[in-house]
């Protein structure tokens, strides 16, 4: 009886390690940087966002993109598309230089790093005057692990005119479609999005 209840109960427990291991997998968070990596990343642009992930064989790539939204209306789907083969692990980032008052056209650097190698892509929006005079505020998706499940909202720049920002509430990051309309509050909205294929 004794054997058979040990027998038991390592089972349930090597079900349940498996269940968290299987947790572990298909998952985006915020990089966690050091000291030196956010120093390297502030002296050359004016705002980044940096994204581990892990993921399991069923993938093969990843596609990150940025939509463009004015006054809750999308107006650009695709700005800055990059793809690339992906095994394992890997990074996405995002940033921006800093500002050049001679060209007043944002520019987006996007990168993925993965075993298969690094992959980059500059981009600008040519559609942007007026974004120097507005107010910005930067925001990561904010839960600390993302399962990988379709298309991933990884962060957003907003700019206003008004002066009063908030971040994107963690409900629009849940559920984009059902908070859209959280757009509307500002003039425009940078989406950084990816999204992982199989």
């Amino acid at each position: 009886m004794k054997r058979t209840l040990t027998i038991l109960i390592s089972a349930l427990l090597l079900f349940i390690l498996s269940a968290c291991e299987g947790n572990n997998s298909n998952t985006i968070s915020v990089a966690e940087l050091t000291d030196r990596e956010n120093a390297i990343l502030s002296s050359s642009s004016g705002g980044s966002f940096v994204f581990d992930f892990n993921i399991d064989k069923e993938y093969e790539e990843v596609t990150v993109w940025i939509e463009k939204y004015e006054l809750g209306n999308l107006v650009e789907n695709k700005l800055s598309e990059l793809t690339m083969q992906v095994e394992g692990d890997g990074s996405i980032i995002l940033t921006t230089p800093k500002i050049s008052y001679s060209q007043n056209q944002p520019i987006f650097n996007s990168a993925i790093s993965s075993k298969e190698g690094v992959s980059t892509r500059s981009s600008f929006d040519p559609n942007s005057d007026g974004l120097d005079d507005m107010s910005s505020v930067w925001g990561p998706f904010p839960t600390e692990t993302t399962i990988i499940e379709g298309e991933v909202v990884l962060g957003s720049i907003c700019y206003s005119n008004d002066g009063r920002m908030n971040s994107l509430t963690a409900d629009f990051y849940q559920d984009v479609e059902g908070h859209i309309n959280e757009l509307e509050k500002y003039d425009v909205v940078y989406l950084f999005k990816a999204d992982f294929i199989k």
